[in-house]
């Protein structure tokens, strides 16, 4: 039998970092999620740097800056050329790995060092032409359409809801053929078959919360008839009004009517619920195949949705609601009960969960070993207590940033600009490439991003010291966005750069 521990990466697409009840959210309701929590780590300060999807998850396999993966907007149809990855370093290390569910590489087959890909995008224009056969990007609909009760044009789209809409309704189909089972439907056969000989590394990875809204009625029903949810609204919101289209069901920016916006989030709730029960089912799976101690297992998102929030909708924006994400680490050797407040971001995952297996990291990594932000111990099994009202320590930083205070550069594309961005302490700032508009906001007592504090004189000390970190990030960036020791609005973007940026010092 394997000495080596098991290895699971659970990754969702488009789960803001709020949406646990773990994390205080109103509404929302994730038992499973929380259990799994509360037996390791949860990280209340994780982020994705570039929320979307393709820039997003070229840093969670490979544990590069965007900088180093040169993705930093949305571009599909480029393709993978990172020759270090986290699954080809577990193989290296003698793990038997396999990818479920949504990849967003490109080719859609590139396997990225898996010894074999599921693969189900979701709905993506790049891939779905009439005249290309399905079965060459999706494992799902090819097999869907050989359910029994099923034919052979049978698809996911026949309900008439987009990718990226916030139209909602309830799933049309049995619950069992839903993207969402089916991922751990494929899981569980794939268990079967794998080599006993040898430890594992599973990527589950679910294409919803992301829109179509369409879970289970159940899931879908419970949160229609739950309060609806005011989102946060800042004094900066109207920067991007001109922008706004409320007769677009896809908008990025607009103030759809109030029954439209909580079905939408009733949808997206929903999904959030239906995964929460398919994750409990998964790890049932785990203990029935008696692999369950001895597994690793990392659940996150590639980047968040704004639902509403400063009406915004979408994703791709530095702001809490699409940046954040949920991150949580359980293991053999992960202390349990355990909130970890630092700043943590998704090229983090690769180098923490080959340090887990005992796996080098590659020297070129960029990101670190999460576990020097826990308690760690020697292989312990859990004890079930549950997690006590008020455990969660977290410290307050203070008012100031320090000279040494580390940092988090995000970026992306979004409306019309390169929208930059620095978290560091308790501080985010925040500056677009277009207009060289800068927004400052402090997250310990404005979390929701209400009050944009960049000309508030008590504030101006921290401003300055976010807006030098952010120009000694992008010197040298090869779209000009720094001169003469200044940022420069103004300058021409695009999604992937030419070559990976090495700054100047």
């Amino acid at each position: 039998m394997p000495s080596s521990p098991n290895v699971v990466l659970i990754c969702v697409d488009q789960w803001r970092g709020d949406c646990l009840s773990a994390d205080g959210h109103p509404i929302v309701r994730t038992p499973y999620l929380d259990a799994l929590a509360a037996r390791g780590v949860r990280f209340s300060n994780a982020y994705s740097a570039t929320p979307t999807c393709v820039p997003a998850r070229m840093a969670l396999l490979t544990g590069l800056s965007q900088e180093h993966h040169r993705r930093v907007g949305y571009a599909d149809g480029v393709d993978f050329d990172i020759a270090e990855t986290l699954p080809r370093s577990l193989s290296a290390g003698g793990y038997q790995t396999q990818a479920i569910g949504k990849m967003h590489y490109s080719p859609e087959r590139v396997r990225i060092g898996f010894d074999d890909v599921i693969l189900h995008d979701g709905y993506l224009h790049h891939s779905r032409r009439r005249e290309r056969d399905a079965r060459f990007y999706d494992d799902y609909l090819t097999w869907l359409r050989a359910q029994a009760g099923s034919s052979a044009v049978d698809d996911y789209l026949e309900n008439g809801i987009n990718c990226n809409s916030v139209v909602a309704r309830p799933w049309d189909k049995p619950e069992r053929l839903h993207p969402t089972n089916w991922v751990v439907t494929e899981a569980e056969n794939w268990l079967y078959r794998r080599d006993p000989t040898r430890p594992f590394f599973l990527y589950l990875s679910f294409h919803r919360p992301h829109a179509p809204y369409d879970p289970p009625a159940w899931a879908f029903e419970q949160y229609l008839d739950a309060p609806a949810v005011e989102p946060p609204v800042g004094d900066w919101a109207g920067e991007f009004d001109h922008l706004r289209n409320d007769a677009l069901p896809d908008a990025n920016v607009a103030h759809y009517d109030a029954r439209t916006a909580h079905r939408a989030r009733a949808g997206y709730y929903g999904h959030i619920s239906h995964i929460d029960a398919q994750i409990n089912r998964f790890l049932e799976i785990l203990v029935e195949f008696g692999v369950a101690d001895d597994t690793y297992i990392l659940f996150t998102s590639d980047h968040g949705d704004m639902l509403g929030d400063h009406y915004l909708w979408r994703k791709g924006y530095p702001y809490e609601g699409s940046s954040r994400v949920p991150m949580i680490l359980a293991g053999p050797t992960i202390d349990a009960q355990q909130v970890s407040d630092e700043i943590v971001e998704l090229r983090d995952v690769m180098p923490t969960l080959l340090a887990c297996a005992g796996v080098p990291v590659p020297d070129d990594v960029d990101g670190r070993d999460l576990r020097d932000a826990v308690s760690v111990r020697e292989a312990a099994p859990w004890t079930g207590q549950p997690l006590p009202p008020g455990a969660r320590d977290a410290a307050v930083p203070a008012a100031e940033l320090a000279e040494d205070e580390p940092h988090l550069h995000g970026e992306h594309i979004a409306l019309g600009h390169s929208m930059q961005w620095i978290r560091a302490g308790r501080w985010k700032y925040v500056w677009l490439s277009g207009t060289g508009a800068e927004q400052l906001f402090d997250l310990v007592v404005d979390p929701h991003e209400l009050r944009d504090r960049s000309g508030d004189a008590a504030a101006a000390s921290a401003l300055q010291a976010c807006r030098a970190r952010l120009i000694a990030d992008l010197r040298g960036r090869p779209e000009g966005f720094v001169a003469d020791g200044a940022l420069v609005p103004g300058r021409p973007v695009r999604p992937v750069l030419d070559q990976p940026h090495e700054r100047v010092a």
